[in-house]
């Protein structure tokens, strides 16, 4: 909800229930809140901690370089997002990563630049105070690493441009109508690219098996984009049908359910977080009683 709130700062009134969303898709999805710590980040204040510490230490060089600040910058009509916070979301999300001492990190590539600013600040963290307390984190990537959003940019809730996993069917056939496809294809007769169409690029991922046979309608004119859309919405709806009925399933309970799992999730992960911030405030002098033994550990 940091996160969030760092480019919703004006209207946080939502953030509590998009919290809610989250956590009920993810069970859903199948995640198991026994296995997986599910928790709130600022129930957890060891993150705003390890976020002031890592701030100090990072040049502002590296974070007005991150190519996601720039694009949202641009993106992003109608929000003033020229703050501090919005610039240092990268380094929070550092600290999320290393509070838990994380050697992978589940992303899409859109990410990658992320994670590789965690490492260059892992690597200023132990050449300035002379320890190896942190992994550097690598990238944990799926056989789809990238998948756009409706309008050809990166998918993302503040461009309007997802199709959700609890979206009713009609929505996702209203979502698929307005997906952006091969620009250079402007009637039914025109050959298409279909390396270029976005809709061609979701039948490589959601449907493989009928992925080529799209690509050569497209390709050859015996298809056209209304049909391409059309049995998309289909396939999309037909896979996602069973994470709506668990969906269903959980949300008469949602509320009691959700807020237990977030309160057990966040004793776990404070377990684990305040003994990173211990070594880290040891480390840098800020421990209550710091020797300077203790320091040189």
């Amino acid at each position: 909800d940091y996160h969030a709130l760092m480019s919703e700062y004006e209207h946080p009134e939502h953030i509590a229930e998009s919290i809610d969303d989250n956590v009920l898709d993810w069970l859903a999805a199948g995640i198991d809140p026994e296995r997986s710590v599910i928790f709130r980040q600022s129930d957890v204040p060891e993150h705003a901690e390890l976020y002031v510490v890592l701030s100090i230490l990072t040049p502002l060089g590296w974070v007005e370089r991150v190519p996601t600040y720039k694009e949202q910058l641009r993106e992003l009509e109608g929000r003033d997002l020229t703050t501090h916070g919005f610039l240092g979301y990268p380094i929070l999300q550092t600290g999320d990563i290393l509070l838990y001492r994380a050697h992978v990190v589940p992303v899409g590539e859109d990410q990658l630049p992320h994670l590789e600013l965690a490492r260059e600040i892992v690597r200023r963290f132990h050449a300035l105070y002379h320890c190896e307390m942190f992994p550097e984190p690598q990238a944990l990537l799926t056989t789809a690493p990238k998948l756009l959003g409706t309008d050809g940019r990166k998918m993302s809730k503040s461009y309007g441009n997802t199709v959700n996993l609890s979206d009713s069917p009609e929505r996702i056939r209203k979502r698929a109508q307005t997906m952006f496809t091969d620009p250079l294809r402007i009637k039914m007769t025109d050959l298409g690219h279909p390396e270029t169409c976005n809709v061609c690029n979701y039948w490589t991922v959601f449907a493989p098996d009928r992925a080529e046979a799209a690509w050569e309608g497209c390709r050859t004119a015996k298809r056209g984009c209304v049909q391409n859309k059309q049995e998309l919405a289909e396939v999309l709806i037909r896979l996602t049908e069973p994470f709506r009925a668990a969906r269903q399933r959980l949300e008469p309970s949602r509320k009691t359910d959700v807020k237990d799992i977030l309160a057990r999730g966040a004793a776990r992960a404070r377990d684990v977080a305040k003994r990173t911030m211990a070594d880290v405030k040891r480390t840098i002098g800020l421990a209550s009683v710091a020797t300077s033994t203790d320091v040189a550990k």
